[in-house]
């Protein structure tokens, strides 16, 4: 019996070759928007991360504090900024003679409201400190002070005289720029005789970052390691 071949019907689907080059335009352009947007994605993620980090590394760690006056020259000048260390006194530290602080200065310096401060520190808790001696030096618990590294040149130590022995938890702070400096000795006074509250300091100022000729290290000058622990301390 004769049998007739049956030939398989062939498939004919579009082949990839074959397809509607329209439908393969708008493919290729879904394949790229869904890249770019998963690499927008990403560098979102990635912006808004670094930005939470610089802003807890601004508000727990170093805050950036530009200068407003010409009271700290010639150490810092008007629109240096500085880096402050907010930990620097966070666990167990306290500011020491010859360091350059940031204080919050409401209610011993201004009474107007939040206004921040440089200036150097010159006294801590129970130091005395006078101006002037017979060479028309600052003591502090009768040593005098070496300010030549720092006072800006031409100024005195100063030109008012002051008697202060400074309470406890409190400091007594400087300008370097002694004749243009509204500091400790002009609130002598005002209730605290002039010192600043320790909990009201905010950091120490430990580099000049701008401008980039300016930029340096604040380091504690040397003549306030000669300085003796205050009459009746102990350790």
């Amino acid at each position: 019996m004769d049998s007739e071949a049956v030939t398989p019907e062939r498939d004919r689907s579009p082949t990839a070759d074959e397809a509607d080059p329209e439908e393969r335009s708008r493919s290729v352009v879904r394949e790229r928007l869904a890249l770019w947007w998963e690499d927008w994605n990403r560098t979102l993620l990635l912006a808004l991360a670094c930005c939470a980090a610089l802003l807890l590394v601004s508000h727990f760690v170093v805050e950036p504090f530009e200068v407003p006056s010409s009271s700290m020259e010639n150490t810092l000048r008007v629109g240096d900024r500085v880096l402050v260390d907010k930990l620097a006194y966070r666990f167990g530290g306290t500011p020491a003679r010859g360091d350059v602080i940031v204080f919050d200065g409401k209610d011993s310096f201004s009474t107007t409201g939040g206004t921040d401060y440089v200036k150097r520190v010159i006294g801590v808790g129970g130091d005395r400190v006078i101006c002037c001696d017979a060479r028309g030096r600052i003591t502090v618990n009768g040593r005098a002070l070496d300010e030549d590294g720092y006072l800006k040149p031409g100024n005195a130590p100063s030109r008012d005289p002051f008697d202060i022995v400074v309470p406890p938890g409190r400091l007594w702070v400087m300008g370097d720029h002694r004749d243009d400096s509204a500091d400790s000795r002009d609130h002598l006074g005002d209730p605290g005789g002039g010192t600043v509250p320790v909990g009201k300091v905010i950091g120490r100022a430990e580099w000049i970052a701008w401008p980039p000729g300016h930029w340096t290290r604040l380091r504690r000058p040397a003549t306030f390691s000669q300085v003796p622990a205050p009459a009746g301390a102990h350790g």
